[in-house]
């Protein structure tokens, strides 16, 4: 599976507004702490590789269905955890790349057996997410602690051929929603904070 992606800074008060306006659906809000490792076999800040713990506490006001762990004041929040590898980029024009995850239903034993292994933890991201459903694309509007505000735009393909396609595709969503394609940025959050 190759998960294609744009993303750029941008203010999300303007994104939300034109985002209603195009007649997109908000699907959910959620909280993310991803950890990120390294390996002891490879430098994958050079092979551009990442692997990554996720915790994910989605927050629905009972509409959704979604398995919660616990709720306060009408308000369901459901924690899950997932592991994921990303492979190197594969398309020069956006943030397209292999992609394979898995939830995993015991964080601790997890990040034990990475330890075993000899992977260590290299950074943690934190952020508030906002998902939208607009045209066949999943926008998301992301606010990153110490990094600020973006937007994604991303969608899934199983072949190679079909990459330039869904690219285009988001570059379209990312127009109609009065953004330029050519103010994105390939770095992943994680690299953008080991910049700083």
């Amino acid at each position: 599976m190759y998960e294609v992606e744009v993303k750029l800074p941008t203010d999300h008060e303007t994104v939300r507004s034109r985002l209603t306006d195009a007649g997109a659906v908000h699907e959910a809000s959620v909280t993310q702490i991803d950890t990120y490792y390294g390996a002891p076999h490879r430098d994958f800040a050079e092979t551009d590789e990442a692997l990554r713990i996720r915790r994910e506490t989605r927050v629905s006001d009972g509409t959704e269905q979604s398995g919660s762990e616990g709720e306060t004041d009408g308000v369901d929040k459901a924690t899950t955890t997932k592991m994921t590898y990303k492979g190197p980029l594969v398309d020069s024009a956006s943030k397209t790349r292999t992609e394979h995850e898995m939830v995993v239903s015991d964080a601790e034993s997890a990040e034990g057996i990475l330890s075993g292994l000899g992977f260590s933890p290299v950074e943690t991201v934190e952020k508030e997410r906002e998902f939208y459903h607009l045209d066949g694309y999943t926008v998301t509007l992301d606010a990153v602690s110490g990094l600020g505000e973006f937007v994604e735009i991303e969608a899934e393909t199983a072949t190679e051929e079909e990459i330039d396609a869904v690219r285009e595709g988001a570059f379209d969503v990312l127009r109609d929603l009065g953004l330029d394609p050519d103010d994105q940025i390939r770095t992943s959050y994680l690299g953008l904070l080991l910049d700083q």
